[in-house]
C-alpha cells in the first residue's frame, strides 16, 4: 500500500490583502464622501460629483474583488437577502406609484449605491483592522461635520441649512451624531495614547454641542436612550464608574450652555407654554407630525404596495415627511417593505447576540460590539420620531455587525485548524512509514 506523504491541504481560500487593496481604497472613499460630505463645506469640491465617482469606483471594486476574497457571494448573510428583497419592493412601489413613478424610481436607483457598498463591505473587510478603519472614517467624518456645522451655523437658530445633502435638516444631523457617538467612545477607550484620547474627547464634546444646537427633540430622546445603554456597556459592565460620572456631567453642562432652544421646543408640546416664535413653530410642528402619522396609516391602507420612494411629502399635500422611519417606509415602500426592513435590522441584534456567545473574544472586539449594540438601540428608538428610513448610517451599522461576526467565526475556524494540523501531520507520517506488503 502506497500513500502520499504530502500534508492535507486546507480547503479554504485565504484572503490576500494586496489583491483587495484597490477595492478597499474605493470602499473607504465611498464611506468618506457619504459621511463627511466634503463637497458641502469645501467650495472648490462642489463642482465635482464625488458621490457618483466614488460609487462608480466602488462598483468596479466590487467586480474586481470577485474570486479574490476569502468570502464568496454565497457567504453573504441572511440580512443581505432581506435588504435585497426590500430594494426590489421599493422598485415595485415606484413602478406602481399613484403619485410620481419617475421620481420614485430615480430615487430608488440612487439608493442602490448602498447595496454595492454593503456587499463590498462584507466581502472586502476580512480582518478587524480594516473594519476599524471604516468605522473610524464614519466616526471622524461625523465629528468633523459637527465642528463645521457649529462654526458655520452659529447664527442659525437650529443649524438648519448649514450643510447640504444628508445634513441639511437639523434632525438628520442630530440622528447621525447620536448613532456615531458610541463608536467614538469605543475609539476613546481603545486607545492608550493621551493625544488621541484628548482628540476623541474634544470631538465628542463638539458633537454634543452640535446635537443640542440642532434643538432636535427626537435627537435628544435618542441620545438619552443611547446614553443609558452605552453607560451600561462601557461604564457599569466595563467597570468604568468615572466614565458614567463624566458623561452625566458633560450632558448637564452642555445642556445648560447650549440647550436653551431645545428646552423651548420641548415646552411647546403644551399649548400653555407658548410664548415665542420658536415655541409656536415647535408646537405647530408637533400637531402637524401627528396629522402626518395618521395620513401615513391611511396611505398604507389604500396603497399596501406603497406610493413610491420619496413621494410621501407630495402625497401629504404639505411637502413634509412623516416623522417616523417605520411609517415612512411603510407608506412609501409598502407593508411588505416595512416587514423586510424590520427583519433586516433584527438581524443586526441577532449578529451581536451570536457574537457575545462566541468563546474567547478579545477585548477590542467586545468593545466595538458594545458600541454597535448601543448605536442600534439608538436607531430603533430614534426611528420612532425621525424619517431616517433611507439614511445609510443604520445600514452601515448592521453591515459592521455582520463583518464582526464573520471575522470572529473565521478566527475560531483558523484556531481549530491550527490545533488539528499537528495531529493530522503526525497521522500522515505514521501512514507513510507503514511497510508495504
Amino acid at each position: 500500500m502506497e500513500t502520499s506523504s504530502q500534508p492535507i491541504s486546507r480547503k479554504l481560500t485565504v484572503h490576500k490583502p494586496a489583491a483587495l487593496k484597490g477595492a478597499f481604497f474605493w470602499l473607504s472613499a465611498f464611506y468618506f464622501v457619504y459621511c463627511a460630505r466634503p463637497e458641502d463645506w469645501i467650495p472648490l469640491l462642489k463642482y465635482l460629483p464625488l458621490a457618483k465617482i466614488s460609487g462608480i469606483f466602488a462598483a468596479i471594486g466590487l467586480l474586481s474583488s470577485m474570486g479574490r476574497s476569502r468570502r464568496k457571494f454565497r457567504d453573504l448573510p441572511r440580512e443581505w437577502t432581506y435588504l435585497l428583497v426590500m430594494g426590489g419592493l421599493l422598485i415595485v412601489s415606484a413602478l406602481l406609484s399613484p403619485v410620481w413613478k419617475g421620481g420614485a424610481l430615480f430615487k430608488t436607483l440612487d439608493f442602490t449605491k448602498l447595496f454595492v457598498a454593503w456587499v463590498l463591505t462584507f466581502l472586502v473587510i476580512t480582518n478587524f483592522e480594516r473594519l476599524r478603519q471604516i468605522i473610524f472614517i464614519q466616526s471622524a467624518s461625523v465629528a468633523v461635520v459637527a465642528v463645521v456645522s457649529v462654526l458655520k451655523g452659529r447664527n442659525h437658530p437650529r443649524l438648519g441649512g448649514v450643510l447640504g445633502g444628508i445634513y441639511d435638516n437639523p434632525n438628520d444631523l442630530a440622528f447621525a451624531i447620536v448613532l456615531s457617538l458610541p463608536l467614538c467612545v469605543a475609539f476613546l477607550l481603545n486607545t492608550k495614547k493621551l493625544p488621541r484620547k484628548a482628540a476623541w474627547i474634544v470631538a465628542m464634546l463638539c458633537m454634543c454641542v452640535a446635537l443640542f444646537l440642532t434643538a432636535s427633540r427626537a435627537g435628544f430622546i435618542t441620545l438619552l436612550c443611547c446614553g443609558m445603554v452605552g453607560l451600561w456597556h462601557f461604564g457599569i459592565e466595563g467597570k468604568r464608574p468615572q466614565l458614567v460620572a463624566a458623561a452625566v456631567l458633560t450632558v448637564l453642562i452642555v445642556g445648560v450652555t447650549a440647550g436653551r432652544n431645545l428646552e423651548r421646543r420641548f415646552s411647546a408640546l403644551s399649548e400653555e407654554n407658548i410664548s415665542s416664535g420658536l415655541e409656536q413653530s415647535a408646537h405647530g410642528s408637533y400637531e402637524e407630525r401627528r396629522r402626518l402619522m395618521i395620513l401615513s396609516f391611511q396611505a398604507m391602507e389604500h396603497y399596501p404596495l406603497g406610493i413610491g420612494f420619496g413621494n410621501f411629502p407630495n402625497y401629504s399635500g404639505t411637502w413634509k415627511e412623516v416623522h417616523s422611519s417605520y411609517l415612512q417606509i411603510g407608506a412609501e415602500g409598502g407593508v411588505l417593505a416595512l416587514i423586510f426592513y424590520l427583519l433586516f435590522f433584527a438581524r443586526g441584534f441577532d449578529n451581536l447576540k451570536k457574537l457575545r456567545r462566541t468563546a474567547e473574544l478579545d477585548e477590542q472586539t467586545k468593545l466595538f460590539a458594545a458600541a454597535l449594540h448601543t448605536s442600534l438601540i439608538g436607531f430603533v428608538v430614534g426611528s420612532l420620531f425621525a424619517p431616517e428610513a433611507f439614511q445609510f448610517f443604520p445600514y452601515f451599522t448592521v453591515a459592521y455587525t455582520s463583518v464582526l461576526l464573520a471575522i470572529a467565526r473565521e478566527k475560531q475556524e483558523d484556531s481549530r485548524y491550527s490545533a488539528e494540523l499537528p495531529l493530522r501531520s503526525l497521522s500522515w507520517r505514521r501512514m507513510s512509514v507503514t511497510p508495504t506488503r
